[in-house]
């Protein structure tokens, strides 16, 4: 049998997304809705443009996420990201986020598995490149780290 090596991770960029309040849907479904932010890193940098957004659905402990928004390289390319993923906590750690605390990553678990699109050469590789987001809040933010999957 052949041995597999195990995966490696290499920090592509972390993107700074600004979010405004979320909106109670119902039915455990809410919308956060995403105004701005940054990215920056090694292999991208640029800005989150403000109108897209972020469906969750909360069921028991686990959060899904479901965000959709565009990515402005500094170079004007346009990027569209689909991040779904997971947040889940312990009730006491969900407390303490809930009431403003910044947590290190490592209190819970936020992580996102990105898919980018894009039409600009000098960027293709973000399309055609698997990805791990771990996320966490700052300070009114969500930042989410991109590592890329060597």
């Amino acid at each position: 049998m052949l041995e597999l090596p195990d995966p490696r991770l290499a920090l592509a960029f972390e993107a700074r997304v600004d979010v405004a309040a979320s909106l109670d849907i119902g039915d455990g479904l809410q919308f956060t809705p995403i105004t701005g932010g940054t990215v920056s890193g090694p292999r991208l940098s640029g800005r989150v443009l403000a109108g897209g957004g972020d469906w969750s659905t909360t069921r028991g402990q686990v959060t899904a996420l479901d965000a959709h928004y565009l990515l402005e390289a500094d170079d004007g390319a346009v990027i569209d990201i689909r991040n779904r993923g997971f947040w889940r906590a312990s009730p006491e750690v969900e407390a303490r986020v809930e009431a403003g605390e910044d947590l290190p990553e490592t209190h819970y678990y936020y992580r996102t598995s990105p898919v980018f699109s894009t039409s600009a050469p000098d960027h293709a590789w973000l399309a055609s490149t698997v990805f791990v987001g771990l996320a966490r809040g700052e300070r009114g933010q969500v930042c989410i780290r991109f590592f890329e999957v060597l």
